[in-house]
């Protein structure tokens, strides 16, 4: 059974627990009170008779079904359907975890499909409950409080990608793998690409909301919890913006880095085959003149000269020193 929690309220108080998701339809309709019903990870037939019950829109049912949606809010008639994509940072992994919850409102229910363990719903429960003047305020209040609950959840998922930035930073100028910190840089971006899918559209959910606050007669007070809602989400939404900045600028930095190391070790090669090329033309100098007088034929040019073998030497000394200067002057040596 996939029913986590399950209340009828009325006038802000629960009077019953029902055990079946038909017991609650019969004690809502006897009460004529709110059902908030908490699914995790519902059957097909569970989703249908929810549907069938609160004649929900078969498009938002669908979507419901297959889950894998954008962050979205969509009105269908007097039913809200929203879509929220909520995160946790998991620090054994240093990754963040992506969730998804959708949330169907309507003028006398609520009902929660939680796909993940991310967010805390019993806590949101809670807290309604130990505020009855707030849940009376009805379903729209259950909404804002999901809602502020699932923004609050991203605080610490903001803190650990800082902190793995602050990291990346520290590694960067650093004695660090090349190929590792650019895979992590890599990873990190992506992650941040995901939490600001999850958190840039909620901005405008909750205008769309603030601005139907007149027409469906939402309660001032809640008007205004929903604007501190929206403050907060516009808050998180420029960190995390800065943060996909501030990757994209340290990727760049980091592929200067390593190309930059690469043309000095490039150089550093070509240096010592400079050097190396030097000497062996220094030495392939007087190598030649004593192989060609090593040839020991019988005529030969200035053979038999008494001046011949300080010449030859001579010649090969004068050799290497012209070439040393050459070299020495093109800075090769």
């Amino acid at each position: 059974m996939t029913l986590v929690d399950n209340g009828v309220y009325v006038a802000g108080r629960r009077v019953e627990t029902p055990a079946s998701l038909d017991e609650t339809y019969r004690i809502m309709d006897a009460h004529r009170g709110l059902a908030w019903i908490g699914l995790y990870h519902p059957s097909p037939e569970e989703i249908t008779s929810v549907a069938r019950e609160f004649d929900l829109h078969p498009l938002a049912v669908e979507d419901a079904r297959s889950g894998h949606q954008r962050s979205k809010l969509e009105r269908y008639g007097d039913t809200l359907f929203a879509v929220l994509r909520p995160a946790r940072y998991r620090d054994e992994q240093e990754a963040v975890e992506i969730g998804e919850l959708h949330v169907f409102v309507g003028p006398d229910f609520v009902v929660t499909i939680r796909r993940a363990e991310s967010p805390d719903l019993s806590a949101v429960r809670r807290r309604m409950e130990a505020n009855p003047e707030l849940l009376a305020m009805g379903p729209e209040a259950v909404l804002y409080a999901i809602l502020d609950e699932v923004v609050d959840e991203y605080e610490p998922v903001v803190a650990g990608l800082e902190n793995d930035i602050d990291e990346i930073e520290d590694q960067l100028f650093g004695d660090s793998d090349d190929d590792a910190l650019s895979r992590r840089i890599y990873d990190l971006s992506r992650e941040v690409i995901n939490v600001q899918r999850a958190v840039h559209p909620l901005a405008g959910m909750l205008q769309g909301l603030r601005r139907g606050s007149e027409k469906y007669r939402v309660d001032a007070e809640l008007q205004t919890s929903l604007r501190d809602v929206l403050d907060h989400v516009i808050r998180i939404d420029e960190r995390v913006e800065s943060f996909r900045a501030i990757l994209e600028n340290a990727l760049t930095v980091q592929s200067a880095l390593v190309a930059r190391r690469q043309a000095d070790a490039s150089l550093a090669q070509n240096d010592e085959i400079k050097k190396i090329s030097s000497w062996a033309a220094i030495i392939f100098a007087p190598t030649l003149v004593g192989t060609v007088y090593g040839m020991n034929f019988d005529v030969m040019p200035e053979l038999h000269w008494a001046a011949g073998y300080p010449l030859a030497l001579g010649a090969m000394a004068a050799f290497a020193v012209t070439l040393f200067g050459i070299f020495k002057y093109k800075r090769w040596l």
